[in-house]
């Protein structure tokens, strides 16, 4: 039993272009999740001079800070964690503007270098995606930063002032931007890219993945999601490639900001500044010589984060990512812990005996793995349909660490744990290879007997044996007593999905002999 309460930790981040308010609700060390998010475009370096911060951008922050504050005042936040970034940093006034905060807000803000900026970037991105070696790139307002992780661990970071806001202001001026403005804009960002010694060709990482962070790397993500009717309601793990970046280039340098505030994906109050972040983004990639960018839907609030929520390891990262993130997203949705082992063991059982039949490794057991903690999740909702809402709720919240393609064949295989004939119609088609429909028809097979075989959800059977030959696959259930309830469950709802699955009549007996009445 849990005895420690569970804490509210408010995140604020007054970027340069953004201020941001994220609070978490947060065990530390066993789950957390998102309880609410604030955003408010505040323009802070807006119009910036040699003396500091202009007047009228330090008059929206502090209102924005006051509304922050007064948020968590209101909903009872236990720790709040207020940071801000570059252009605090590079204004003369910064450190006036920083006291002026704590005096009258009650809010001491810990200003970031741009090294730290990076440390925290990835901090959250390690939490989410499993990087072993690569770079995290985060695009700002005020500034850029790269950073290199290698063997799963931060290693170095450089910060350029290559924020999308920074470079607008300082080279567009014509709608839509001009081509010497293009030119000026990339050959700025070239100049900066080049002064870094571990991001030349000769220094690179080999096999290395390039994850993105920020608003700027989301909002051009959506922009590719949109085109190509991404089935799932969230960003983790979605693949920008080169050729989808070069079309939301090709858009945001021909359309006029009108046309462009009605982009789908792209945030009207982003349309007039993100072309020279999609450029530093477009140089980066060329630079490291990646194809794809990964997306994080973490970044630095979230590292800040993770910093307090596993202030217990050595190393603010968890081990296996993977892992975490469907026990997290079990424990948030107060899942059935003893069902859904039992399950997942019976499962785990079938799927290693079987695998001569279904050819299948690793990889497709941990999808197996995964559904069978998580099949009943949408019982928080309601129990009728419990199994549409367990999907639904894995769509939407997505599952760091994997992939959309593995999320959402997990979040089917939990869509059709109890009946239903396993489809990737009307949604697996975007993301799925034909070759996942029989993956899927099978994985569903196995779950579905399991769950049945847990029917009574008291680990009646004890474990499962099969044994087949070219016509019956033969299913002998061991048990300290006889599982009537497990039998019949299971000859009525899995035995033709396991025969279509496997080509074989499915027979199913029980160790334990049947009493009196079930004779």
């Amino acid at each position: 039993m849990l005895t420690h309460p569970t804490q509210r930790i408010a995140i604020i981040d007054l970027g340069s272009n953004t201020a941001r308010l994220i609070v978490m609700s947060a065990l530390p060390g066993y789950a957390y999740h998102l309880d609410d998010e604030i955003r408010e475009v505040v323009r802070l370096r807006e119009g910036m001079t040699a003396q500091g911060l202009s007047p009228q951008a330090i008059a929206r922050a502090l209102v924005t800070l006051r509304l922050f504050k007064r948020f968590c005042d209101n909903s009872r936040v236990d720790i709040i964690i207020p940071t801000t970034t570059s252009a605090v940093r590079e204004a003369s006034n910064g450190p006036a503007f920083i006291e002026q905060v704590r005096r009258e807000l009650g809010l001491s803000l810990q200003l970031l270098s741009g090294e730290r900026e990076g440390y925290y970037a990835t901090l959250g991105v390690l939490n989410e995606v499993s990087l072993a070696n690569g770079y995290v790139l985060d695009i700002g307002g005020g500034s850029a930063q790269i950073a290199e992780v290698r063997d799963y661990q931060f290693r170095q970071a450089v910060s350029y002032p290559l924020g999308a806001l920074a470079l607008t202001e300082q080279f567009v001026q014509h709608d839509p931007v001009t081509p010497e403005e293009i030119t000026a804009v990339t050959t700025t960002i070239q100049q900066h890219l080049t002064s870094t010694p571990w991001t030349s060709k000769k220094k690179l990482i080999p096999q290395r993945q390039l994850v993105g962070v920020g608003g700027t790397i989301r909002n051009l993500a959506k922009m590719d999601a949109q085109r190509h009717n991404h089935p799932l309601n969230t960003l983790h793990g979605y693949q920008l490639s080169r050729e989808g970046l070069a079309e939301n280039i090709r858009l945001l340098t021909t359309l006029p900001l009108a046309e462009r505030r009605r982009i789908p994906g792209l945030n009207s109050d982003r349309a007039d500044i993100i072309l020279p972040g999609a450029l530093v983004l477009q140089a980066v990639m060329e630079r490291l010589h990646v194809d794809n960018l990964t997306i994080s839907v973490n970044g630095l609030r979230e590292g800040l984060f993770f910093e307090h929520f596993w202030q217990h390891l050595s190393y603010p990262v968890v081990a296996n990512v993977r892992r975490f993130s469907v026990l997290n997203l079990a424990r948030t949705y107060h899942y059935d812990k003893r069902h859904a082992s039992h399950v997942r063991y019976l499962a785990g059982r079938l799927f290693n005996q079987l695998m001569p039949l279904h050819g299948y490794g690793p990889q497709e057991w941990e999808l197996l793995d995964a559904a069978a903690l998580l099949h009943d999740l949408g019982t928080i909702i309601s129990y009728n349909d419990h199994h549409k809402h367990s999907q639904m709720l894995i769509i939407n919240s997505g599952l760091p660490g994997f992939t959309p393609r593995e999320t959402l064949l997990i979040g089917l295989l939990t869509r059709y744990h109890r009946k239903g004939r396993p489809s990737l119609e009307g949604c697996g088609e975007r993301l799925c290879t034909p070759e996942d429909a029989d993956l899927l028809m099978k994985l569903t097979a196995v779950l579905r007997l399991a769950e049945f075989l847990e029917r009574g959800r008291n680990a009646t059977v004890d474990d499962v044996t099969a044994v087949w030959d070219d016509d019956t696959l033969r299913l002998t259930l061991i048990a300290d007593e006889y599982p009537a309830v497990e039998l019949w469950e299971a000859k009525r709802q899995a035995a033709d999905l396991l025969e279509s699955a496997f080509g074989r009549a499915a027979t199913l007996e029980s160790t334990a002999q049947p009493d009196e009445w079930f004779k």
